[in-house]
């Protein structure tokens, strides 16, 4: 008796296809993620109809109405403020500044004030807001 070995065909798996969606989703997420950093500063700008509340044990400064600063309950010139960051930075533990200015003063002014702090090393500026009411 004589038996026939049924030759067995080799299975190929296709994965044309496969490498074809891999190729898509890698173009896919290439385009939607920025790899360039802007240029500037970097902010983080609370929005403010749901603000979160985080405590700071860190540099406070205010800008009142008529342009007095007050950096951590002492008041201070925009002349002598990048001294005074120089000064306490060493002392930080998270080189952060949050910004509190009353919405009537200009422009420039708090302008010139973010430049002194990063020109001062502090990497992190927080622009405090008030939660709008309805």
């Amino acid at each position: 008796m004589q038996f026939h070995e049924k030759k067995r065909r080799k299975i190929i798996i296709n994965i044309t296809s496969l490498i074809d969606v891999l190729f898509l989703l890698l173009i896919f997420f290439m385009v939607s993620s920025t790899f360039v950093e802007q240029p500037g500063m970097k902010l983080e700008l609370p929005e403010s109809k749901s603000s979160t509340t985080e405590k700071i044990k860190e540099l406070i400064l205010e800008i009142n109405a008529d342009q007095s600063m007050v950096l951590n309950q002492e008041s201070v010139t925009l002349e002598n403020l990048e001294q005074k960051f120089k000064q306490l930075l060493p002392s930080l533990e998270e080189k952060s500044l949050v910004l509190k200015a009353d919405k009537s003063v200009p422009h420039g002014t708090v302008v010139k004030v973010m430049d002194l702090a990063k020109l001062s090393g502090l990497e992190k500026l927080i622009i405090a807001t008030q939660v709008e009411r309805e």
